[in-house]
Protein backbone atom coordinates (compact mmCIF):
# COMPACT_ATOMS: atom_id res chain seq x y z
CA UNK A 1 0.00 0.00 0.00
CA UNK A 2 3.08 2.25 0.94
CA UNK A 3 4.77 1.15 -2.44
CA UNK A 4 1.44 2.35 -4.75
CA UNK A 5 0.97 5.75 -2.50
CA UNK A 6 4.73 6.70 -3.08
CA UNK A 7 3.95 6.28 -6.94
CA UNK A 8 0.68 8.17 -6.79
CA UNK A 9 2.02 10.76 -5.39
CA UNK A 10 4.96 10.60 -7.81
CA UNK A 11 2.55 11.25 -10.61
CA UNK A 12 0.65 14.09 -9.22
CA UNK A 13 3.62 15.86 -8.18
CA UNK A 14 4.49 15.02 -11.93
CA UNK A 15 1.32 16.58 -13.04
CA UNK A 16 1.47 19.71 -10.64
CA UNK A 17 4.45 20.76 -11.39
CA UNK A 18 5.26 20.11 -15.47
CA UNK A 19 2.56 22.73 -16.22
CA UNK A 20 4.10 25.19 -14.17
CA UNK A 21 7.27 24.41 -16.09
CA UNK A 22 5.70 24.68 -19.67
CA UNK A 23 4.13 27.41 -18.70
CA UNK A 24 7.45 29.99 -17.53
CA UNK A 25 8.99 28.68 -20.40
CA UNK A 26 5.94 29.73 -23.08
CA UNK A 27 5.38 33.03 -20.99
CA UNK A 28 9.25 34.41 -21.30
CA UNK A 29 9.01 37.88 -23.04
CA UNK A 30 10.16 38.29 -26.47
CA UNK A 31 10.87 41.97 -27.39
CA UNK A 32 10.55 43.46 -30.95
CA UNK A 33 12.51 46.54 -31.37
CA UNK A 34 11.80 48.60 -34.80
CA UNK A 35 14.80 50.48 -36.73
CA UNK A 36 14.35 52.98 -38.92
CA UNK A 37 17.11 54.05 -41.03
CA UNK A 38 18.26 56.28 -44.23
CA UNK A 39 20.67 53.44 -45.70
CA UNK A 40 19.68 49.60 -46.00
CA UNK A 41 19.92 47.39 -42.83
CA UNK A 42 21.83 50.17 -40.70
CA UNK A 43 21.68 53.74 -39.20
CA UNK A 44 24.86 54.83 -42.28
CA UNK A 45 26.81 51.13 -42.87
CA UNK A 46 26.12 47.81 -41.82
CA UNK A 47 29.25 48.02 -39.08
CA UNK A 48 27.32 50.82 -37.16
CA UNK A 49 24.48 48.24 -37.32
CA UNK A 50 26.48 45.49 -36.19
CA UNK A 51 28.02 47.48 -33.17
CA UNK A 52 24.27 48.01 -31.81
CA UNK A 53 23.19 44.29 -32.43
CA UNK A 54 26.63 43.37 -30.19
CA UNK A 55 26.00 45.69 -27.59
CA UNK A 56 22.05 44.25 -26.98
CA UNK A 57 23.87 41.19 -26.63
CA UNK A 58 26.03 42.11 -24.26
CA UNK A 59 22.97 43.33 -22.20
CA UNK A 60 21.32 39.92 -22.41
CA UNK A 61 19.21 40.12 -26.15
CA UNK A 62 19.61 37.32 -28.38
CA UNK A 63 18.07 38.32 -31.62
CA UNK A 64 15.50 35.13 -32.47
CA UNK A 65 15.84 34.35 -29.13
CA UNK A 66 14.26 37.07 -26.63
CA UNK A 67 14.31 40.32 -29.38
CA UNK A 68 12.90 40.33 -32.91
CA UNK A 69 14.88 43.62 -34.71
CA UNK A 70 12.61 44.48 -38.13
CA UNK A 71 14.57 47.64 -39.49
CA UNK A 72 13.36 49.63 -42.80
CA UNK A 73 15.28 51.21 -44.86
CA UNK A 74 14.30 54.97 -46.62
CA UNK A 75 16.72 53.87 -49.57
CA UNK A 76 17.94 57.61 -49.47
CA UNK A 77 14.62 58.93 -50.46
CA UNK A 78 13.33 61.06 -47.54
CA UNK A 79 9.93 60.70 -48.99
CA UNK A 80 9.42 57.33 -48.28
CA UNK A 81 10.02 58.11 -44.58
CA UNK A 82 6.57 58.35 -43.17
CA UNK A 83 5.44 55.57 -44.83
CA UNK A 84 8.28 53.08 -43.59
CA UNK A 85 7.65 54.86 -39.95
CA UNK A 86 3.88 53.73 -40.21
CA UNK A 87 4.43 50.45 -41.35
CA UNK A 88 6.81 49.68 -37.97
CA UNK A 89 4.29 51.51 -36.00
CA UNK A 90 1.69 48.92 -36.84
CA UNK A 91 3.82 46.10 -36.09
CA UNK A 92 3.66 47.33 -32.13
CA UNK A 93 6.72 47.19 -31.44
CA UNK A 94 8.17 47.62 -27.57
CA UNK A 95 10.64 50.23 -29.03
CA UNK A 96 11.52 52.19 -32.27
CA UNK A 97 14.77 53.33 -32.70
CA UNK A 98 14.91 56.21 -35.23
CA UNK A 99 18.68 56.81 -36.90
CA UNK A 100 18.54 60.54 -38.00
CA UNK A 101 16.33 63.77 -37.28
CA UNK A 102 14.35 62.83 -40.07
CA UNK A 103 13.56 59.20 -39.16
CA UNK A 104 13.03 60.63 -36.10
CA UNK A 105 10.27 63.33 -36.98
CA UNK A 106 8.84 60.56 -39.58
CA UNK A 107 8.27 58.56 -36.48
CA UNK A 108 7.00 61.16 -34.01
CA UNK A 109 4.25 62.01 -36.28
CA UNK A 110 3.41 58.56 -36.09
CA UNK A 111 3.19 57.43 -33.13
CA UNK A 112 2.51 59.65 -29.79
CA UNK A 113 2.67 56.29 -27.66
CA UNK A 114 5.89 54.01 -28.68
CA UNK A 115 8.99 54.92 -26.76
CA UNK A 116 11.42 56.12 -29.68
CA UNK A 117 15.11 56.25 -29.37
CA UNK A 118 16.83 58.71 -31.66
CA UNK A 119 20.55 57.67 -32.37
CA UNK A 120 22.42 60.49 -33.83
CA UNK A 121 20.32 63.75 -34.04
CA UNK A 122 22.32 67.08 -33.75
CA UNK A 123 19.91 69.24 -32.83
CA UNK A 124 17.18 67.42 -30.89
CA UNK A 125 15.15 70.85 -29.16
CA UNK A 126 16.08 72.89 -32.11
CA UNK A 127 14.67 69.86 -34.64
CA UNK A 128 11.63 70.00 -31.93
CA UNK A 129 11.58 66.29 -31.58
CA UNK A 130 12.07 67.12 -27.65
CA UNK A 131 10.88 69.73 -25.01
CA UNK A 132 15.08 69.60 -23.72
CA UNK A 133 17.37 67.54 -22.93
CA UNK A 134 16.92 67.28 -19.27
CA UNK A 135 13.73 66.81 -19.99
CA UNK A 136 12.00 65.22 -22.51
CA UNK A 137 8.85 65.42 -22.58
CA UNK A 138 7.21 62.84 -24.57
CA UNK A 139 7.80 59.27 -25.82
CA UNK A 140 11.17 59.78 -27.45
CA UNK A 141 14.85 60.00 -26.22
CA UNK A 142 18.07 59.33 -26.90
CA UNK A 143 21.58 60.57 -28.02
CA UNK A 144 22.49 64.15 -28.92
CA UNK A 145 25.67 64.35 -31.70
CA UNK A 146 26.53 68.11 -30.58
CA UNK A 147 27.38 68.52 -34.19
CA UNK A 148 27.08 72.29 -34.33
CA UNK A 149 29.16 72.78 -30.91
CA UNK A 150 31.85 71.00 -32.76
CA UNK A 151 31.96 74.01 -35.93
CA UNK A 152 34.68 76.55 -33.96
CA UNK A 153 36.83 73.74 -33.43
CA UNK A 154 36.61 72.30 -36.74
CA UNK A 155 37.57 75.66 -38.68
CA UNK A 156 40.32 75.86 -36.66
CA UNK A 157 41.68 72.50 -37.02
CA UNK A 158 41.13 72.96 -40.60
CA UNK A 159 42.83 76.21 -40.62
CA UNK A 160 45.68 75.33 -38.71
CA UNK A 161 46.38 72.74 -41.61
CA UNK A 162 45.68 75.12 -44.92
CA UNK A 163 46.05 78.02 -43.18
CA UNK A 164 46.66 79.98 -46.60
CA UNK A 165 43.13 78.75 -47.38
CA UNK A 166 41.13 81.54 -47.77
CA UNK A 167 38.39 80.09 -49.49
CA UNK A 168 36.86 77.02 -47.90
CA UNK A 169 34.10 74.62 -49.74
CA UNK A 170 30.98 73.08 -47.44
CA UNK A 171 30.03 69.77 -49.04
CA UNK A 172 26.40 69.57 -48.44
CA UNK A 173 23.13 67.66 -49.28
CA UNK A 174 19.57 68.82 -49.30
CA UNK A 175 18.72 67.18 -45.29
CA UNK A 176 16.93 69.55 -43.24
CA UNK A 177 19.62 70.24 -40.81
CA UNK A 178 22.12 70.95 -42.71
CA UNK A 179 20.73 74.87 -43.44
CA UNK A 180 21.65 75.43 -39.73
CA UNK A 181 25.38 74.00 -39.73
CA UNK A 182 26.38 75.84 -42.76
CA UNK A 183 24.77 79.21 -40.74
CA UNK A 184 26.89 78.19 -37.59
CA UNK A 185 29.92 77.75 -39.68
CA UNK A 186 29.71 80.85 -41.83
CA UNK A 187 29.10 82.92 -38.49
CA UNK A 188 32.96 81.80 -37.45
CA UNK A 189 34.22 81.95 -41.07
CA UNK A 190 32.86 85.24 -40.93
CA UNK A 191 34.93 85.85 -37.62
CA UNK A 192 38.25 84.62 -39.30
CA UNK A 193 37.96 86.35 -42.74
CA UNK A 194 37.14 83.64 -44.58
CA UNK A 195 34.75 82.73 -47.63
CA UNK A 196 32.71 79.80 -47.52
CA UNK A 197 31.48 78.19 -50.89
CA UNK A 198 28.66 75.87 -50.14
CA UNK A 199 28.61 72.82 -52.56
CA UNK A 200 25.70 70.54 -52.74
CA UNK A 201 25.65 66.59 -53.48
CA UNK A 202 21.94 65.55 -53.23
CA UNK A 203 22.72 61.59 -55.28
CA UNK A 204 25.92 59.56 -55.13
CA UNK A 205 26.69 60.55 -58.84
CA UNK A 206 26.91 64.03 -57.92
CA UNK A 207 29.51 64.15 -55.24
CA UNK A 208 32.46 63.88 -57.80
CA UNK A 209 30.77 67.22 -59.95
CA UNK A 210 30.71 68.57 -56.63
CA UNK A 211 34.46 68.60 -56.27
CA UNK A 212 34.76 69.74 -59.48
CA UNK A 213 32.89 72.48 -59.01
CA UNK A 214 35.11 73.09 -55.97
CA UNK A 215 38.00 73.35 -57.93
CA UNK A 216 36.50 75.79 -60.42
CA UNK A 217 35.59 78.02 -57.39
CA UNK A 218 38.90 78.39 -56.04
CA UNK A 219 37.98 76.57 -53.15
CA UNK A 220 41.52 75.91 -51.45
CA UNK A 221 39.79 73.69 -48.57
CA UNK A 222 36.69 71.66 -48.15
CA UNK A 223 34.47 70.48 -44.45
CA UNK A 224 31.97 67.83 -45.28
CA UNK A 225 28.99 67.72 -43.21
CA UNK A 226 27.40 65.08 -41.23
CA UNK A 227 25.45 63.06 -43.76
CA UNK A 228 24.03 59.14 -44.45
CA UNK A 229 25.10 59.55 -48.26
CA UNK A 230 28.10 60.49 -47.53
CA UNK A 231 29.28 58.51 -44.96
CA UNK A 232 27.92 55.49 -47.24
CA UNK A 233 29.77 57.13 -50.25
CA UNK A 234 32.92 57.79 -47.76
CA UNK A 235 35.66 55.55 -50.25
CA UNK A 236 34.39 57.67 -52.91
CA UNK A 237 34.73 61.22 -51.45
CA UNK A 238 38.15 60.85 -49.79
CA UNK A 239 39.42 59.63 -52.93
CA UNK A 240 37.74 62.48 -54.80
CA UNK A 241 39.38 64.99 -52.38
CA UNK A 242 42.91 63.75 -52.99
CA UNK A 243 42.10 63.61 -56.64
CA UNK A 244 41.57 67.60 -56.45
CA UNK A 245 44.20 68.04 -53.51
CA UNK A 246 41.88 69.68 -51.12
CA UNK A 247 42.90 69.25 -47.63
CA UNK A 248 39.57 67.44 -46.38
CA UNK A 249 37.99 67.50 -42.40
CA UNK A 250 34.96 65.32 -41.84
CA UNK A 251 32.90 64.34 -38.41
CA UNK A 252 33.85 60.90 -38.13
CA UNK A 253 37.05 58.83 -37.87
CA UNK A 254 35.57 56.31 -40.13
CA UNK A 255 36.70 58.55 -43.83
CA UNK A 256 40.19 58.74 -42.02
CA UNK A 257 40.38 54.79 -42.13
CA UNK A 258 39.57 55.09 -45.74
CA UNK A 259 42.01 57.55 -47.02
CA UNK A 260 40.61 60.65 -45.56
CA UNK A 261 42.55 63.51 -44.26
CA UNK A 262 41.25 64.35 -40.76
CA UNK A 263 38.27 64.26 -38.61
CA UNK A 264 36.76 66.23 -35.46
CA UNK A 265 33.93 65.23 -33.90
CA UNK A 266 32.21 62.39 -31.65
CA UNK A 267 32.38 58.45 -32.21
CA UNK A 268 29.67 56.94 -33.88
CA UNK A 269 30.54 53.72 -32.67
CA UNK A 270 29.70 55.25 -29.25
CA UNK A 271 26.65 56.60 -30.37
CA UNK A 272 25.45 53.65 -31.91
CA UNK A 273 26.36 51.40 -28.43
CA UNK A 274 24.13 54.22 -26.49
CA UNK A 275 21.40 53.64 -28.38
CA UNK A 276 21.52 49.58 -27.20
CA UNK A 277 21.32 51.40 -23.82
CA UNK A 278 18.37 53.20 -24.05
CA UNK A 279 16.72 50.36 -25.68
CA UNK A 280 17.95 48.31 -22.62
CA UNK A 281 16.26 50.67 -20.35
CA UNK A 282 12.69 51.43 -22.37
CA UNK A 283 12.48 47.30 -21.85
CA UNK A 284 13.02 47.18 -18.98
CA UNK A 285 10.20 49.69 -17.97
CA UNK A 286 11.96 53.16 -18.21
CA UNK A 287 9.76 55.53 -19.65
CA UNK A 288 11.52 58.10 -22.47
CA UNK A 289 10.04 60.85 -20.56
CA UNK A 290 12.00 60.11 -17.15
CA UNK A 291 15.47 59.63 -19.90
CA UNK A 292 17.31 62.59 -20.11
CA UNK A 293 18.72 62.89 -23.40
CA UNK A 294 22.93 62.19 -23.52
CA UNK A 295 25.71 64.34 -25.45
CA UNK A 296 29.00 62.57 -25.92
CA UNK A 297 31.61 63.96 -23.27
CA UNK A 298 35.08 62.60 -25.43
CA UNK A 299 35.67 64.10 -28.94
CA UNK A 300 37.87 62.27 -31.32
CA UNK A 301 40.72 63.73 -33.54
CA UNK A 302 41.64 61.52 -36.21
CA UNK A 303 44.51 62.44 -38.67
CA UNK A 304 45.70 60.39 -41.83
CA UNK A 305 49.58 60.31 -41.26
CA UNK A 306 50.13 59.23 -44.48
Amino acid sequence: MNNYRRKLLAFASAGLFAPRVFSAQQSAKVYRVGYLSIRPGALWTEQFFETFKKRLNELGYVEGQNVIINPRSAENNFGSLPALAAELVALKPDVIVAATASCANAVKQATATIPIVMVAVADPVGSKLVSSLAKPGGNITGGSIMALDTVGKTIELLHTVAPKARRIAVLMTDSPTHPRWLEAFQAVAKNLGLTLVPTMAKSPGEIEKAFASMVRENAKAVIVLGDPLFTFQRENVAAFAAKARLPTIYGIKEFVEVGGLMSYGQSVTGMFRLAADYVDKILKGAKPADLPVQQPTEFELAINLK
